[in-house]
């Protein structure tokens, strides 16, 4: 018996596109931009921009990067992506102290309360840990992982460590949210489950906790596939309440009879640090919804309907800590990479390139006013946005172009989509597209 590969084809190269994301220092000294495999970061106390050093290459990354995040005291800041790297970078000098490599690309990342550990989740449905110290801090050298716990083969969406340190969410296109037991020596895994979260009537996109460690409300929230937020008790398990987010911007809401692909996806979710408000993305809705929660009857309230102006939908939204801006980027960078056959000769190579990185960035002020205490929203104009025109050069690069960049942002929420909605196929359609499956296959002869 012979054993013959099929050629590969010619043209192998694949074109994805990824989101940019933006996150906060939790002391509102910094903000940072990613996009495609760049790191865009400004000083808002310095007032001026910072590069990133990585003492192996002097890249953050070669591919696009998935997630990022501070930790909440704001000393480390992490992030990961489809290269297979997670980096953890020291906020202040922003050298990179570590480099972990994963087995599978990244798709979310977080850090433990105490922030002695970085869980990390990947494409496979596994969620990964490793403790934030180098044994050699003078140099970035790379680490394993451990396995903490796992979904089974389906792609982690978010990954949320609790206020109060102990517990772990992690949400997935499976249309649930599993909230486990974060034990005090995660290396060993995290074997007790604590909850599941089940009600999304597709991917579940994005999850947050509700409150601080001082004031754990047992809340989180979580926004999906099915244009749903939902609010959950994350100790029970029990859905609390339901805000069909479709319905109140006029897009199309989900149903469980029709072709889902033009419903609305809820795309990112942030809430304020004293949990009382929560902004929610939605795919094409140029703006951004205000939420608030109920402590007295649990239940999701709409506050306002912020409408961006040149057509700005978000693919990312951070509250400040202080709770007085709303920061969001639209964007995306288009990544061209060869085959995935030879995905880890490529990134070594560095033939995985990004062709375009478009990205815009906006700020809401908020204020409470009045007897009644009402929260206020304004759309900041560019010189009113903290750090100024330095700061938007820095984030949104020497290109601006809000309309390249809403359609950017456009085709990042349909990938995204793609990615991560489940359709359903006749066994024939089954068997065809494993034939035709991008590996390369044996072909028997006897």
């Amino acid at each position: 018996m012979e054993e013959d590969f099929v050629d590969a084809p010619e043209d192998c190269t694949i074109k994805e596109v990824a989101p940019a994301l933006i996150a906060l220092h939790p002391l509102n000294k910094s903000v940072v931009v990613a996009v495609g495999p760049e790191l865009r970061i400004f000083d808002l106390v310095a007032n001026c921009p910072i590069a990133c050093q990585d003492n192996k290459d002097g890249r953050s990354h070669v591919d696009s990067i998935r997630s990022i995040c501070f930790h909440r005291e704001g000393e480390l800041f992490a992030s990961a992506g489809d290269d297979k790297l997670v980096k953890i970078w020291n906020a202040d000098s922003w050298h990179c102290t570590k480099t972990i490599c994963s087995e599978k690309r990244v798709s979310a990342v977080c850090f433990s309360w105490d922030s002695q550990f970085l869980i990390f989740a990947d494409k496979f449905g596994a969620v990964w840990v490793t403790t934030t110290i180098n044994a050699d801090n003078l140099n970035c050298k790379t680490d394993k992982a451990k396995p903490l716990l796992a979904h089974c083969c389906s792609i982690i969406t978010g990954l949320e460590i609790s206020p109060c340190g102990r517990l772990i969410a992690t949400a997935d296109r499976d249309f649930k949210i599993r909230v486990s037991i974060f034990p005090k020596n995660p290396l060993g895994g995290a074997h007790e489950i604590q909850s599941f979260c089940l009600g999304h009537r597709n991917f579940v996109s994005c999850i947050s906790f509700l409150g601080g460690q001082a004031d754990c409300k047992e809340l989180l929230v979580s926004g999906g596939g099915d244009a749903t937020v939902c609010l959950w008790n994350f100790m029970t398990g029990q859905l609390l309440d339901t805000l069909e987010i479709g319905a109140v911007v006029g897009l199309s809401s989900y149903t469980d009879k029709v072709d889902n692909r033009t419903s609305s996806a809820v795309t990112d979710l942030s809430v304020s640090s004293d949990g009382s408000v929560v902004a929610v993305a939605i795919e094409r809705f140029y703006g951004v919804l205000l939420l608030s929660c109920s402590l007295q009857s649990r239940k999701l309230v709409l506050l306002e309907k912020v409408g961006l102006p040149e057509n700005f939908m978000p693919t990312s939204l951070a509250f400040d800590n202080s709770f007085c801006h709303l920061w969001m980027v639209t964007g995306a960078a288009e990544v061209v990479r060869p085959d995935s056959i030879n995905a880890v000769e490529s990134d070594a190579q560095g033939s995985v390139v990004a062709t375009s990185a478009i990205t815009c960035v906006r700020v809401i002020g908020l204020a409470h006013v009045g007897s009644d205490n009402l929260l206020k929203s304004t759309v900041l104009e560019d010189f009113a946005v903290p750090g100024g025109d330095k700061l938007l050069k820095t984030l949104q690069g020497d290109r601006i172009d809000t309309e390249a960049a809403m359609a950017a942002a456009e085709a990042a929420n349909t990938a995204l989509r793609n990615l991560l909605i489940k359709r359903e196929y006749s066994t024939e359609i089954r068997e065809n597209r494993k034939k035709k499956r991008n590996d390369k296959k044996i072909k028997n002869r006897t």
